[in-house]
C-alpha cells in the first residue's frame, strides 16, 4: 500500500507540475501576442507621424522647387550697368513681365552711386528723402521682387534727373503650362529631373522615422 501511495503521489505531482508549466507556456504565449499587437500599434503610429511630419515639407518642397527653376536675374541696364544716361523704360519693356521670386541686380562704379528704393512720389520728383530701402556697398547689389505690385528705385547722388530711375511692375508667376504633344521627350527632361529631386528628397525625409 506504501508503494501504491507513493506512485500515485509522485504520478499526481508530476502530472501537476506539467500542467503547470503547460499553463505558463501559455501566458508566455499570451504575452508575446500582446507585446507583437503593441509593437504593430507603435510602428502604425510612427508610420502616421511620419507621414504627417512628411506633408507639409514635401508641400513647400515642390513650392520651393518651382520657384527656383522659374526665378529669373536681371541685370539692370544690361551691359551699361546701372549708370547715367541710361534709357531704363526701354530696358523695362525688353525685360518685362517681371514675376515674383525674380532679381534685380545693380552694377554701379564704387563710391559714384547707390540703388535707393522709394514709392511713386519719389520717383517722380527724385526726391530719395522717404527711403524704403537704400544700398551704396560694394560694387552690386541683388534685389529679391518678392510681391506682386510696382517697385521704384532711384540714385540719391544726382544721376536720378539724368535718367538713373527705374520703375517695374512686378506679377504673380504664371502656372505652368503643359507641353505640346509635338515637341519630342526631350523637352520633358527637365521636369521629370526635377520630380526625381522631389522624390528623393522625400524620401531622405521619411527615412529617419523608419529606423
Amino acid at each position: 500500500r506504501v508503494c501504491v501511495c507513493v506512485i500515485l503521489c509522485l504520478f499526481t505531482g508530476s502530472h501537476n507540475r506539467e500542467r503547470e508549466r503547460e499553463r505558463e507556456r501559455e501566458r508566455e504565449r499570451e504575452r508575446g501576442t500582446e507585446r507583437m499587437a503593441g509593437m504593430q500599434r507603435q510602428e502604425k503610429l510612427r508610420g502616421g507621424g511620419a507621414a504627417a511630419t512628411a506633408l507639409p515639407f514635401f508641400l513647400l518642397l515642390i513650392m520651393v522647387s518651382h520657384q527656383l527653376v522659374s526665378a529669373d536675374r536681371f541685370t539692370v541696364g544690361d551691359s551699361k550697368g546701372w549708370n547715367p544716361n541710361v534709357n531704363y523704360t526701354v530696358w523695362v519693356d525688353k525685360h518685362k513681365p517681371f514675376h515674383v521670386g525674380d532679381w534685380l541686380v545693380f552694377y554701379y562704379q564704387s563710391g559714384m552711386a547707390d540703388v535707393v528704393q522709394v514709392d511713386e512720389a519719389g520717383y517722380n520728383k527724385c526726391d530719395a528723402s522717404n527711403p524704403i530701402s537704400n544700398y551704396s556697398k560694394g560694387r552690386s547689389y541683388a534685389f529679391e521682387l518678392n510681391h506682386t505690385g510696382r517697385y521704384y528705385f532711384i540714385c540719391s547722388r544726382g544721376y536720378c534727373y539724368g535718367g538713373m530711375r527705374l520703375a517695374i511692375a512686378v506679377e504673380h508667376l504664371p502656372p505652368p503650362s503643359p507641353p505640346p504633344s509635338s515637341l519630342k521627350d526631350s523637352s520633358a527632361a527637365a521636369p521629370c529631373r526635377l520630380l526625381g529631386l522631389t522624390a528623393s528628397l522625400l524620401a531622405a525625409a521619411l527615412l529617419p522615422f523608419h529606423l
